[in-house]
């Protein structure tokens, strides 16, 4: 767990539709409860694979990845209009204060680096403001994604949000990944 990227040289695999039985579309959708007037975060965007499913309920979405490759990615499949791609770490998000209303983290949170990432999602995010993490989980069966000693599991990385002064709305294990909505307070 700690700071690491994903390798871009493989992005392809990021835009495989069989990732949907990790995280539907639909369930993303729900847990983040955006509409139009919505500005999405999306940490570790990569290929905007999930970015794509959120832009077209949000307002807007800031596709956030620190590889430039990621989104060179992006930019040669489409991005949708309402999409702004910033090349930065989740530690230092180039937006104002209060100027996001949900964040989400999907399959990344265990890439990310914590400490400051939090500071910066609790920075960036409205009061009321979600976050959603959907990553893989530790008590998976490691056929897919991280190898089980990188991830977090339900518990941890929600008291993880909760220590960083969200309340945690849900929290739950799947087979292989679990998801976290916490609410800013």
């Amino acid at each position: 767990m700690g700071f690491h990227t994903f390798d871009a040289g493989q992005a392809d695999r990021l835009e495989d539709p069989g990732r949907y039985r990790y995280c539907s579309r639909d369930e993303l959708i729900a847990a983040l409860d955006v509409s139009e007037a919505d500005h999405v975060l999306d940490l570790g965007s990569g290929t905007g694979f999930y970015t794509d499913d959120v832009a077209a309920v949000a307002g807007s979405v800031s596709a956030i990845d620190i590889q430039a490759a990621m989104h060179a990615a992006y930019a040669e499949k489409g991005v949708p209009e309402n999409v702004d791609r910033l090349e930065a770490g989740t530690d230092d998000i180039p937006l104002a204060d209060d100027s996001a209303t949900s964040a989400l983290s999907t399959m990344t949170f265990h890439e990310l680096p914590l400490e400051g990432t939090m500071d910066e999602i609790i920075r960036v995010l409205s009061p009321g403001g979600r976050f959603v993490v959907v990553d893989w989980s530790k008590n998976g069966e490691g056929v897919a994604g991280p190898p089980l000693e990188e991830r977090y599991d339900a518990a941890s990385a929600a008291e993880t949000l909760s220590a960083a002064g969200f309340t945690i709305e849900r929290a739950s294990e799947r087979p292989e990944t679990y998801l976290i909505v916490g609410v800013l307070e």
